[in-house]
């Protein structure tokens, strides 16, 4: 015949996970190439710690995209591109990217664009030995005179997307990122 008796219940009820559960999560996170605690979100990198910045929000609960502000003031000459700083960097799954847009408000009346069109922030951008991650907006100027960017204006939207691989894909098949801004253009 079968016991119809439950196991003994363990006296000591308390998981071990939450004693060493995040550190092995985060562990896990690191061997995995994800992040298991946390799906997405900004973080301001170490060198703008100090400089009063605010995390991006997006405004309303029907918008896309959240909002990015310049780290510092900048000023954008007529025909140049300028690199204007965040001091921000973004983290996201690995089958994400961060799709950096300019304002529709500050193109449309100051004539500004970002040279790339889109910007493509890449999961593994995310602490990269060269730059921590900081996210920049290189932005050009089409308008007739100089644009001064003070720090705070918001310059950017960022929307994070889900994105798809081809069969039989092996990019990056052991490789891992080891520099910041541009650097898988480099090979």
């Amino acid at each position: 015949r079968r016991s119809l008796r439950r196991p003994a219940r363990r006296k000591n009820k308390k998981s071990l996970l939450p004693q060493r559960g995040k550190a092995l999560l985060r562990d896990a996170a690191k061997i995995l190439g994800g992040n298991t605690l946390r799906k997405r979100g900004f973080e301001i990198i170490k060198a703008y710690e100090a400089a009063g910045l605010s995390l991006p929000q997006r405004k309303t609960a029907a918008s896309a995209g959240y909002d990015l502000a310049a780290a510092k003031d900048c000023l954008l000459p007529c025909g140049k591109v300028t690199i204007v700083p965040t001091g921000l960097k973004a983290y996201m799954q690995k089958d994400e990217y961060l799709g950096l847009h300019i304002r529709s408000g500050i193109s449309l009346k100051h004539q500004l664009m970002l040279v790339n069109a889109q910007g493509i922030i890449d999961a593994d951008y995310y602490d990269n030995e060269e730059n921590e991650g900081h996210i920049m907006a290189a932005i050009l100027n089409l308008g007739a005179a100089d644009f001064r960017v003070e720090k705070g204006m918001r310059i950017a939207q960022g929307i994070f997307y889900k994105y798809l691989v081809a069969d039989d894909d092996e990019a990056g098949a052991g490789e891992v990122r080891t520099g910041g801004f541009g650097s898988t253009g480099k090979r």
